[in-house]
């Protein structure tokens, strides 16, 4: 494998203002934000990020903006997911067309294809995308289409520009571990995702990174360092520090990422387009003693 991308390729969430409009200029802020935090990459957007409740648009506009932000300092892979190929392979062509250093998509949702036309979804993604690398997310749950290793693999083989894989199937680690033993000509590489919760297990197992929200990067960022320097007991304390930190935002969701976010000054608002919790009084108590406890992994002090 030539894993040319390994790290923290980390998922911007998506800001926005009172008005729930794209704010644009929290945007180039948290691009800058992650890149200072250390973070190997960008990816943006997809779930996290909120793309569901996006125009196509929007999309476009954030896609040039974080690829203009970034400019060439890290890799920015857009996520060009959608509920058909047609607006799939658009997003590609535009993805392309601004630099984009590849492109990532789970199947189509909504209306979910069969074994046919998942193909055909992912071989348009890869023609409109001019020769970029592809990254299959792998996911179930409401809007992701499980699939076996086996499955993964025979797409991969099929659809060339298939280099990554995002998988999220549970237990990932697992499907990690089966990927990596029997993929090793058609894959670059395999990230970890769901939220970081088994970064370091999958880590170990040999996934080239992690794709995750950004609103705790510096801390992942430690953790992935460590692994890479041989250094596993300041990788584990680093991880366990920011698990009080992610569990809270795997009970309460991106409300509470983008709370994070606010904290640190990246983001002017906590505005979200999708439903989310309200957190409470004692939401936010527990919120500051978790990021008392990662603290000392993070790049910039926490405001209240």
């Amino acid at each position: 494998m030539a894993n040319t991308w390994r790290g923290i390729f980390t998922i911007l969430l998506t800001p926005f203002d009172s008005d729930r409009a794209l704010d644009t200029d929290s945007l180039r802020r948290e691009v800058d934000f992650v890149i200072a935090a250390g973070a190997h990459g960008i990816v943006t957007p997809v779930n996290t990020s909120e793309f569901f409740v996006l125009s196509d648009d929007e999309r476009r506009t954030l896609a040039e903006t974080v690829i203009d932000q970034a400019g060439g300092r890290v890799p920015v892979v857009i996520g060009v997911a959608a509920s058909n190929a047609a607006t799939a392979e658009k997003l590609a062509a535009h993805a392309a067309e601004q630099g984009a250093a590849g492109v990532i998509a789970m199947p189509p949702f909504v209306v979910r294809q069969d074994a046919r036309g998942v193909e055909d979804y992912y071989t348009r993604i890869a023609r409109a995308a001019n020769g970029l690398p592809v990254v299959l997310q792998n996911v179930g749950g409401e809007v992701g289409s499980a699939m076996t290793p086996s499955r993964v693999l025979e797409l991969a083989e099929r659809v060339a520009e298939i280099r990554y894989v995002k998988e999220e199937t549970i237990p990932s680690p697992h499907a990690i571990s089966e990927l990596l033993r029997r993929g090793t000509s058609e894959l670059d590489g395999v990230f970890g995702g769901s939220g970081g919760r088994y970064l370091v297990d999958e880590l170990k197992r040999g996934a080239c990174g992690l794709m995750s929200g950004c609103h705790l990067v510096d801390a992942q960022v430690r953790v992935y360092d460590a692994l890479q320097a041989g250094d596993e007991e300041t990788a584990r304390l680093a991880f366990y520090r920011q698990l009080p930190a992610q569990t809270l935002w795997s009970l309460l969701g991106l409300g509470l990422a983008k709370e994070i976010l606010r904290r640190r000054g990246i983001f002017a608002t906590t505005e979200c387009r999708r439903s989310v919790v309200p957190l409470d009084a004692h939401d936010m108590e527990e919120l500051d003693r978790a990021m008392t406890l990662v603290q000392p992994d993070l790049v910039n002090a926490v405001a209240a």
